[in-house]
């Protein structure tokens, strides 16, 4: 029998979940203050939290060494080709593990997760040297079809899990009336798992838009998204903290705001199936 929350219980969850709210988010914060500081009130002891002179000479700084846009938009056609390659390529793979499952299928998603355990630095050297015969070094086609195929696993394991909720049934019912593969996964399968391919999309777009290790180490110039962006305020000289909280402030603000609008759309996927 289900117990009572009590108005106290729930004060206390709901301090706690704030509580733990503010603590993931004040790295954040304080990267934003510091943008707005000079590079003496950046490291000064104590660190000053609001009670400095506010400045935008960072972003000033930001905008005329480097051209914002241009990694701006290397960001935007990385993450959104790889989540559109990654979701053409994950849903059928998704649809057959869970609808049209063998013996081996539980072993093949182990298998895909597995592949995240590997680390990155393991593979670097093999993938330059094939980047380089291929001619794909510092170009958008060969980031995007890395940044696919690291998220690759996860976007087929949530879609699968997405999958499995979906009764069975229904899609004999559309086989019956005579739909195709292409009908059963277009029209049938891919309308009733929206919520799902929705916060599937929005996690892989977070995770390309944030990755940094292939970005840093496959680019120079061309391709280079905001990771690279970023990376470019650490010196020999020292670190620019302000300068790298303004640079870090702005590559951070489109995905924020991108999280900010969609969260209801991504904690639904995320609960999708979960309530009975």
């Amino acid at each position: 029998m289900a117990r009572a929350v009590t108005p106290r219980r729930k004060a206390l969850t709901t301090l706690a979940a704030w509580a733990v709210g503010l603590l993931i988010f004040f790295p954040i914060l304080w990267t934003i203050l510091t943008s707005f500081k000079t590079e003496a009130q950046a490291i000064s002891d104590p660190p000053v939290f609001l009670f400095f002179d506010w400045t935008l000479e960072n972003y000033s700084v930001v905008q005329e060494r480097s051209d914002y846009l241009r990694f701006l938009w290397n960001s935007v056609i990385l993450a959104g080709g790889s989540t559109i390659l990654g979701i053409i390529v994950a849903v059928p793979a998704a649809w057959a593990m869970a609808f049209v499952p063998s013996h081996r299928t539980k072993d093949i998603l182990l298998w895909m997760l597995s592949t995240k355990m590997l680390p990155a630095v393991g593979v670097l050297y093999p993938m330059y040297l094939i980047f380089i015969q291929m001619g794909l070094l510092d170009t958008r086609i060969g980031l995007t079809l890395v940044l696919m195929l690291v998220n690759l696993p996860i976007i087929v394991w949530m879609l699968y899990t997405y999958f499995r909720e979906i009764p069975g049934e229904i899609l004999d019912a559309a086989r019956m009336d005579g739909a195709t593969l292409r009908d059963e996964i277009v029209h049938v399968l891919t309308p009733m798992a929206i919520p799902g391919i929705a916060s599937t999309i929005l996690l892989n777009v977070i995770l390309a838009w944030n990755e940094a290790f292939w970005t840093l180490n496959l680019t120079a110039a061309k391709a280079a998204p905001l990771t690279a962006f970023i990376a470019s305020y650490s010196s020999p000289e020292g670190l620019f903290y302000a300068k790298l909280s303004a640079a870090s402030t702005m590559a951070i603000a489109p995905i924020l705001i991108l999280g900010w609008f969609s969260q209801k759309q991504l904690v639904r996927g995320l609960t999708f199936g979960a309530v009975k």
